[in-house]
């Protein structure tokens, strides 16, 4: 029999597959590097883009750990579920051939101790001085997360299956938290049993996926190729998706005043310009801009004569005759 399970081990599907790579945390950061070139002077989008960089470079890191794992798995990143009021969004879901996990990433500054109750504690410096301050638990935050893939699960199986198999939903679907920041030292010296192998280093990740596998249950189920990528195709099915805006989103989080005000200063200019441009060419005002052409310009702001002719505000005449002077007052 031992003989028939090395074979089996050794022909084992050992590949890391990424099922789904995309990320909110990209979205966002492509989002606000484009408004930090529009607004390059905003504190709080660089502020934003320096926490969210954090992120992306803690997640990039839990990517390369799994990439070497050689135990065989489907990944998905950054998934986003919903049932009923409840929502979970999970840094990595990790299918192996026996157990499914769910992965917080942590890319925090400073160091993490997880104390005799269980409570996160966090030290840091700020210029010079030593911070400590408990943080809201990690694991606490994706073991609720796995209990929205609960409800899910019990609202799509068999009265029967929810029976037998309710109580080893846990057992099957583990959690982790993960410290990606490799600065970080994690201590859980004095943690209880239950989370000391909960949480770790992004380089103990593996090392725990491997030893769980190892040491599973001889009558756990080992999943081949086709299982793994059936179940990852069940969480692709399942993802909320919001469609966000994120670009809009910070613009009117972060710059809707200095965009009101850049429309005003636009507004004044162009209001000048077609004061000059009607003295210059003795023409009336309006033969330059009508009001409601110059609002429609303001709120459309054309940066090039091509944008102005398609926005199609102005007639063929005005652009042929004011287009590139407007163009030029726009981009000041």
């Amino acid at each position: 029999m031992a003989i028939i399970e090395y074979i089996n081990d050794a022909l084992r599907f050992k590949d890391t597959v990424f099922f789904k790579e995309n990320s909110d945390l990209q979205d966002r950061y492509e989002a606000l590097t484009k408004l930090n070139s529009e607004y390059p002077k905003n504190d709080n989008i660089q502020n934003e883009m320096y926490c969210i960089k954090k992120g992306l470079d803690g997640e990039k890191q839990i990517e390369y750990q799994l990439k070497k794992a050689n135990v065989g798995m489907y990944v998905l990143h950054d998934v986003k579920l919903k049932y009923k009021d409840l929502t979970a969004q999970i840094d990595y879901v990790v299918i192996t051939p026996v157990f499914t996990y769910y992965i917080e990433c942590k890319n925090l500054v400073g160091n993490i101790t997880v104390n005799e109750k269980g409570d996160f504690i966090r030290e840091y410096n700020i210029n010079g001085k030593k911070v400590k301050k408990g943080m809201y638990s990690p694991l606490r935050q994706v073991e609720a997360q796995r209990e929205v893939v609960r409800k899910i699960w019990e609202n799509n199986v068999s009265s029967l299956k929810r029976i037998f198999a309710s109580k080893n939903f846990n057992y099957y679907r583990r959690v982790l938290v993960v410290a990606a920041n490799q600065d970080t030292v994690l201590n859980t010296y004095k943690a209880p049993k239950d989370i000391k192998n909960k949480v770790l280093r992004a380089d103990a990740l593996v090392r725990q996926i491997q030893y769980d596998y190892e040491h599973r249950n001889k009558y756990d189920y080992v999943d081949n190729k086709n299982d793994m990528e059936k179940e990852a195709q069940s969480y692709i099915n399942l993802i909320s998706d919001d469609n966000i805006d994120y670009y809009e989103y910070y613009k009117e989080k972060y710059c809707k005043e200095l965009f009101e005000t850049d429309k005003e200063l636009l507004k004044e200019k162009l209001i000048q310009f077609r004061k000059e441009r009607s003295a210059q060419m003795k023409i009336p005002a309006y033969y330059v801009l009508t009001n409601d052409e110059l609002d429609k310009i303001v709120e459309l702001r054309p940066k090039t004569l091509d944008e102005l002719k398609k926005i199609n505000i102005l007639t063929p005449i005005k652009i042929k005759t004011h287009g590139e002077k407007i163009i030029e007052v726009i981009n000041e």
